[in-house]
């Protein structure tokens, strides 16, 4: 074919193709640490992007589009954020930012704190209040035995013990 046919950029026109990061529709319970984790995030994009605004190479402008996507979800997150203080929750139930010990029908151990959505973090042992295993445990008592409804089978919980945050 020829190359007179072809449309080739200058740069400006530059796009990675990746879509806009999807928001939850759930509502954005945070902890207050995890607001400042956002909060972070944000001011660390914003930096990323005055450094990237100045450079006027490919890789820095399609940089710049990475980092502009994820400073447009992260403000979002930021504005949806409703803090939720933990040690202002009932006690006595699992709640929103609590930390439950749970046995296993194994007898494994097992420790969970419910947290928000972009705070998750499963290998340290945070999980997010919309997840399954949130959801099974959520107003529970210690003492009580939980259904986890998994894909790869139900799982019975025991609580051993919740531990409010704060």
């Amino acid at each position: 074919m020829s190359r007179a046919f072809v449309k080739e950029t200058d740069g400006e026109e530059l796009d990675d193709g990746a879509p806009e990061r999807p928001v939850s529709p759930h509502p954005n319970y945070v902890t207050p640490a995890g607001l400042a984790q956002l909060q972070a995030k944000v001011a660390e994009l914003s930096a990323e992007r005055q450094r990237l605004l100045g450079d006027e190479s490919v890789g820095a402008k399609q940089q710049l589009r990475h980092v502009e996507r994820e400073l447009r979800y992260y403000d979002e997150r930021v504005v949806s954020a409703i803090v939720v203080d933990p040690p202002t929750q009932p006690s006595g139930r699992v709640h929103f930012g609590a930390t439950v010990d749970l046995e296993d029908e194994a007898g494994h151990v097992l420790r969970y704190t419910i947290v928000g959505e972009d705070e998750a973090d499963a290998a340290h042992g945070k999980i997010s209040w919309v997840s399954p295993l949130a959801q099974a445990l959520l107003n529970a008592e210690a003492g009580d035995t939980v259904t986890w409804k998994r894909p790869a089978g139900d799982k019975e919980l025991h609580i051993l013990a919740i531990h409010p945050a704060g």
